[in-house]
């Protein structure tokens, strides 16, 4: 199996952390993500304390790093020559 294949999240070329999806798991985490953090912020409500949007948010952010540490490239610092 290619390299570039076997991860859903590649590494990004400048910098830590992940870029854009390169296969059609990560796009539908992706997509599935911001539909679970829209809908959530529509269901916890306006009237309710920003303070409980904000931690939802947070909570499903670190939903998304967990699954982009499981099923992405290890993550590193990077100077953009190495790829």
């Amino acid at each position: 199996m290619d390299r570039d294949n076997r991860y859903w999240f590649p590494a990004k070329r400048y910098g830590w952390g992940w870029g854009p999806p390169t296969t059609w798991q990560g796009w539908v985490v992706t997509i599935a993500w911001f539909g679970a953090v829209f809908l959530g912020i529509w269901m916890i409500g306006l009237r309710r304390s920003p303070v409980i949007q904000v931690a939802f948010v947070i909570g499903m952010s670190c939903v998304l790093i967990a699954i982009c540490y499981w099923k992405g490239e290890p993550p590193r610092w990077r100077w953009g020559g190495d790829k």
